[in-house]
């Protein structure tokens, strides 16, 4: 057996890998129904952590107060800032007597360290459903409580939201971001709905005060910088316990980064925690990601030296329209129907980004979360 019949052959195995994760595992999200529970009469606490974050709150803090739900706080963590951030916090405060401030002074042990603010913020809530946001992130619509918090239950004690990022006309990083967080909301709102839930992001995550404390908060992982959303949930989730929430009006929009450095320095700090996933987790998406390379490595090679090309085409098509109508049918929950038409151009770009993004992790770690 020649050497590029090996590569064939091998070629093949990987298309069949990738058909299995586009046309299965990441299909999940496509087969859940529209139907929106019943909301729920309970009291939540919403907390937000901010860090310099003050004209942010001004932008945002009026729809969080604003929102359609009869009962609720909101608290606000003011994590050392060194802008105005608590002078806005202060004043938003004296108009609505749901706001609570936690104002977090630094301590040597957990300098810098996101999960010891919002620990102090969850010790602060009065509820015992806590829902989290971001303090450049908005809810888009005025029922986003009611809709994330419809979805608890006897069973259910964590909520897996949407968290997009604002579209930025003409902006080839904006699709890039956009891009990435859209695949990466594919992937793990299907391992959830397939029953193992693996990740979730801190723009959008509800869950119940009693499950934190029952797991020790944080305190598994409160010495690694990043982690307090998919680490935590890495943690605790269960195909019992977890639920995830789709509807368009449970869907939060954050600022996305404007620089190509602040980006890659920001998913540097989320690569970081991929390593401390269950072994279960590190391997699927380390077989996903290392698929896809192949599948663009082996393909090109099989393509340059014309062996069995009308075979490897058909493949890669095939490849391609099972990834298309998965993307195109997610896009369409997710409201970012742009998107899949850039997936090939894209796909090499994130993938190129990703290799880039692990070796610098090797060399040197991202240590603090702002």
């Amino acid at each position: 057996m020649g050497f590029l019949e090996i590569i064939f052959y091998c070629f093949i195995a990987i298309v069949s890998i990738q058909i299995i994760f586009y046309g299965f595992v990441f299909n999940g999200i496509n087969t859940i129904k529209s139907i929106i529970p019943k909301p729920k009469k309970i009291a939540v606490s919403v907390i937000v952590c901010a860090k310099n974050e003050a004209d942010n709150l001004k932008r945002f803090l009026p729809l969080l107060v604003s929102q359609n739900y009869p009962d609720f706080e909101l608290i606000l963590i003011n994590d050392n800032s060194k802008d105005d951030t608590l002078s806005v916090m202060e004043a938003f405060k004296e108009k609505h007597n749901a706001i609570k401030i936690v104002n977090v002074k630094p301590i040597e042990a957990f300098w810098g360290n996101k999960k010891y603010a919002l620990t102090l913020g969850i010790k602060a809530a009065s509820n015992d459903f806590l829902l989290f946001t971001d303090a450049d992130c908005k809810p888009l619509s005025p029922d986003w409580i009611s809709e994330m918090s419809s979805h608890f239950s006897n069973t259910k004690s964590i909520v897996i939201g949407y968290g997009a990022y604002q579209k930025t006309k003409g902006s080839l990083l904006n699709k890039l971001i956009r891009y990435e967080t859209f695949i990466t909301a594919i992937q793990y709102l299907s391992f959830a709905k397939l029953g193992s839930p693996y990740m979730a992001v801190g723009r959008n995550l509800a869950y119940r005060k009693a499950l934190f404390f029952e797991a020790s908060g944080y305190m598994n992982h409160m010495h690694i910088a990043s982690g307090d959303d998919d680490l935590f949930i890495n943690e605790v989730a269960t195909s019992d316990n977890t639920t995830i929430s789709i509807s368009k009006d449970s869907f939060t929009e954050s600022i996305p980064k404007k620089t190509l450095k602040e980006w890659i320095l920001q998913k540097r700090r989320h690569v970081s925690t991929a390593k401390h996933y269950k072994f279960k987790h590190k391997s699927l998406l380390a077989i996903f990601y290392i698929s896809q390379v192949l599948f663009w490595t082996l393909g090109l090679v099989l393509l340059v030296f014309m062996f069995n090309w009308k075979i490897v085409i058909a493949l890669i098509a095939g490849r391609f329209l099972i990834q298309f109508v998965n993307f195109f049918l997610a896009s369409k929950k997710l409201n970012e129907k742009d998107l899949p038409f850039w997936s090939p151009f894209l796909e090499i770009v994130l993938i190129v980004f990703q290799f880039f993004i692990f070796i610098q992790n090797i060399i040197s770690k991202p240590k603090y979360w702002k």
